[in-house]
């Protein structure tokens, strides 16, 4: 989970500082000219959103660092992380890709994640909590659920849904704004007070609204992980792992940009639409009925 909530969030950060940057620059005005110009408009929000969830993408580690305290084991210190980075290190061959950064964050959540630009330089890392609270087997499983999340490229893949899903924000946010100017308040000259306020508050609401997709894609891609995971350390041992983390009953305290790459994920009612994992019993349902 922590894996999306650190994505979203540096995401909506790095749009928020490229908007009020091209802003005070009149980069706006620069490209709508004397009227407002839908196929300006267009591009322009292209280029911010697809920037915005590419630069996300490409400091993702070390944003990931930053967000969770993680510590990466250049030098195993001990039997569990000489343990961690030898089994990361197999899984990775198996699965074809670059050894990724193994770290240790500090947390009693039960969690992991796996983020990274590109297949061959990830970083996976595991919770305090998790090291404490699940045995080897179902460590194990969790890394290979991890190393799947980078064989499948998972996130390069979302960072090209983000970089849709902003355009479309930007862009329908700026036809909001244009039409709450021009039309409810009259404004002829320029825009006013209005089209701004209006822009910021659209991009606002459709961001969150638009979470949804992304969130539906993660529900997606958990069922391959758990599936690579199985293959990785064994079907059994996968189950295991997710029985535990439903024994735990702990929602996931992780970073919103990271939460479709995490292992564990919650909510029920309306937030179901919301949730970056599929319910546990699903996941394990749908272990259990693979052949």
């Amino acid at each position: 989970m922590k894996r999306i909530f650190l994505f979203l969030v540096t995401n909506l950060a790095i749009i928020f500082v490229l908007n009020l940057t091209l802003r005070l620059l009149g980069v706006d005005r620069m490209l709508y000219g004397s009227g407002f110009n839908l196929a300006a408009v267009l591009v322009f929000a292209a280029v911010m959103g697809f920037g915005g969830a590419f630069i996300s993408l490409a400091i993702s580690k070390w944003s990931a660092k930053m967000m969770t305290g993680a510590q990466v084991i250049a030098q195993p210190q001990d039997p569990t992380e000489l343990w961690l980075v030898e089994t990361v290190r197999r899984q990775a061959q198996v699965a074809g890709i670059g050894m990724p950064e193994v770290a240790i964050y500090d947390s009693p959540d039960m969690n992991a994640f796996a983020t990274g630009m590109n297949r061959d330089s990830a970083l996976v890392a595991v919770s305090t909590g998790l090291l404490q609270r699940m045995s080897k087997d179902e460590v194990e499983a969790v890394l290979g659920h991890e190393v799947s999340h980078v064989a499948n490229g998972d996130m390069v893949t979302l960072g090209l849904i983000q970089g849709v899903v902003n355009t479309f924000v930007i862009f329908l946010s700026k036809v909001i704004g244009n039409l709450v100017d021009k039309v409810v308040f009259k404004n002829e000259r320029g825009y006013g007070p209005a089209y701004y306020i209006t822009d910021m508050i659209a991009q606002l609401v459709l961001g969150i609204l638009a979470s949804v997709i992304v969130a539906w894609f993660s529900r997606q891609r958990e069922f391959r992980a758990d599936a690579g995971g199985a293959r990785l350390a064994g079907r059994e041992k996968m189950i295991a792992a997710l029985e535990g983390l439903k024994r735990a009953h702990e929602p996931s305290r992780l970073p919103e940009q990271m939460a479709a790459f995490g292992i564990s994920g919650g909510g029920g009612g309306l937030m179901r639409f919301f949730m970056s994992h599929p319910p546990l019993d699903q996941r394990i349902a749908a272990l259990r009925a693979a052949q």
